[in-house]
């Protein structure tokens, strides 16, 4: 059931984040980053009374908070990566940081996977890096653009392996209500930042339904990421999560005529290997 709720993880975060790039491509990264946290939380207010009840004690509001923090930024991050580079080298250099950090940070707090769910890791790791490569002298998109992208693309994983790590540390009985107190931090401050530096709002309906799917798609991740921290490791969750990027390319493929090179379709299959392992 870990390996399922991952990956169905996996495939929202990267829909979202497709979504979310596009957005963001045609208004200011803040906007659209605080309308698709806004849309989240009604999606997760919706949601809290059909999920039975729960026991929050004060670390699971406080760790909730401190990862909401590093959501909100990371998600800035990450759109403005995804809007000012081409999402086939992006998303995947932004899954390889936002695996790494819980990943490495599971290990430290004492996990240890079995060899098969170990290898599956590292290899999850080839997958991300075979996803990400493009070939020579026949990439679709300038060369420039994409090195541009790729530094905002690394912090912004690294921000929101942080958000995963923080996530984790809430206790199981908790239910859904740090991802509440996520919420109810990223939210005010984003607002704050969209206020003061005066960032202007689009009022286009495509723009805004596109903005309230991201957010929406990003919040049943988060859901599924949050399930499956619960029954699993979290070097492990984070390793399957950090696939999304398949979702990503394959969708910039189709809509967005980016070519994907053979090394790509390589690394999508080295992908599915990598759940294999680390779900046996």
């Amino acid at each position: 059931m870990t390996v399922v709720l991952a990956l169905g993880a996996a495939a929202f975060y990267g829909a979202g984040d497709f979504v979310g790039g596009l957005a963001a491509r045609r208004n200011a990264v803040l906007a659209v980053a605080l309308g698709a946290q806004v849309a989240g939380l009604l999606v997760l207010l919706v949601s809290l009374p059909f999920l039975g009840s729960a026991t929050v004690v004060p670390s699971d509001v406080f760790f909730g908070a401190v990862a909401g923090v590093f959501g909100g930024l990371g998600l800035v991050v990450v759109y403005r990566a995804l809007a000012a580079g081409p999402m086939s080298v992006v998303a995947p250099t932004t899954a390889l940081s936002a695996s790494a950090v819980p990943v490495l940070a599971g290990l430290v707090l004492g996990e240890r996977p079995g060899f098969s769910a170990l290898a599956g890791i590292v290899v999850s790791f080839l997958a991300v890096v075979l996803i990400t490569r493009e070939a020579k002298g026949d990439t679709p998109t300038p060369v420039a653009m994409a090195a541009r992208a790729l530094l905002p693309a690394l912090g912004g994983g690294a921000i929101f392996g942080l958000f995963f790590v923080f996530l984790h540390q809430t206790g199981g009985q908790a239910g859904l209500w740090p991802l509440l107190a996520a919420r109810l931090t990223s939210v005010p401050i984003l607002a704050m930042l969209v206020v003061s530096r005066r960032v202007p709002v689009g009022r286009e309906l495509g723009l805004l339904g596109a903005v309230l799917v991201s957010g929406v798609l990003d919040m049943a991740a988060n859901i599924l990421y949050l399930l499956a921290a619960r029954n699993g490791m979290l070097a492990v969750v984070a390793a399957l999560t950090g696939l999304y990027p398949a979702s990503t390319v394959v969708l910039a493929q189709t809509r967005l005529g980016e070519r994907m090179q053979p090394v790509q379709l390589v690394g999508l299959g080295v992908a599915a290997v990598a759940a294999v392992m680390v779900a046996t």
